[in-house]
């Protein structure tokens, strides 16, 4: 018997998933990746001369269940016109009898990738403002993630922040009337059994970013802090992991963001987009409680230039003062 090497046996893999595109108006160019239930392969337009990314189902012959939650994925994104959230172009079914959709083809490098490229505190925080503001969006159409994380955070060449991989997206309206357990056998026909993937079942999310909720497998208790903890995670991460370096303010901040009881965190996420932008305009932050020794140290951090000038008045006229005298 002739065992095949493992690049052989990836080669017979990604053909055994490429797509069938014919009589589509998409020419396949390579594989790119994988999101929560299928496969993003680059292909061409054809009909419009553009580059987009499809996503199709694993294998050929899926439907069912996983067919509709790819589906509802697409539409979910559809209703999302924002810049922060990649548009998507089309759905349906190819001639293999997979479900797909076809969406923006977004270059860049994912936010684990980006960050330490960053430099600055602020330059963090500018980040995390955007990606809030996407995720703000999306809950005031009635739209939660549920897998917020680095991976799923997408940084284009122009500096342009993306939330990716929709595909545990729910409506704030069928949590609320659904609190039913989903397939348990989705998450492994999908191949997300790596713990940096979505775990899909009675436990939706990401260890790490999951809110406790979330790892209880408490759909009907989800809502817009389900979010904001994993914002508040990615935060973290953003700013580093021992909160005792940052700046006491942020590290609150992290706190308040992820604390174990939903009712103990930021209301919305633009609550905690609120606060990041407090500190970066250094301005007090509303849960953090200053001392007058922190007030005055805040306000010759945000004054350096006056404070500078002032003191150096003062110096030259004490040294006027002493070299006038007889």
């Amino acid at each position: 018997m002739t065992w095949l090497s493992d690049s052989a046996l990836e080669r017979l893999r990604q053909a055994v998933e490429a797509p069938d595109l014919s009589a589509t108006r998409y020419r396949l160019i390579e594989r790119i990746g994988r999101g929560g239930m299928g496969v993003v392969f680059l292909a061409e337009d054809l009909a419009l001369g553009r580059r987009v990314a499809l996503k199709v189902l694993d294998f050929p012959g899926e439907s069912g269940d996983l067919g509709a939650r790819l589906l509802r994925e697409a539409r979910i994104l559809a209703q999302l016109e924002h810049p922060g959230i990649v548009p998507v172009h089309d759905a349906g079914t190819l001639p293999d009898g997979r479900v797909f959709y076809a969406m923006k083809f977004v270059e860049g490098r994912n936010l684990s990738e980006h960050a330490p490229s960053l430099v600055s505190v602020a330059d963090h925080l500018h980040i995390f403002q955007k990606l809030c503001e996407a995720v703000a969006f999306a809950h005031s159409c009635g739209v939660l993630h549920r897998d917020l994380k680095p991976e799923n955070v997408m940084i284009g060449p122009f500096g342009e922040v993306l939330v990716m991989d929709w595909g545990v997206a729910r409506s704030l309206r069928d949590l609320a009337t659904d609190a039913r357990v989903e397939p348990a056998h989705a998450g492994a026909a999908a191949g997300l059994s790596a713990p940096s993937r979505t775990r899909d079942g009675a436990v939706v999310g990401t260890p790490g970013y999951m809110s406790p909720e979330q790892a209880r497998g408490q759909s009907a208790a989800l809502d817009e802090r389900t979010d904001v903890y994993s914002l508040g995670m990615i935060l973290h991460f953003l700013l580093g992991s021992n909160l005792r370096n940052l700046p006491a303010p942020l590290a609150a901040a992290c706190v308040k963001a992820t604390s174990a009881d939903p009712k103990d965190r930021y209301p919305s996420v633009a609550d905690l987009a609120t606060e990041v932008a407090r500190f970066l305009d250094g301005q007090p932050l509303k849960d953090y409680p200053e001392t007058l020794f922190r007030r005055v140290g805040r306000f010759l951090q945000r004054h350096q230039l006056v404070v500078w000038l002032v003191v150096a008045y003062l110096f030259t006229r004490i040294l006027l003062i002493l070299f006038a005298r007889p």
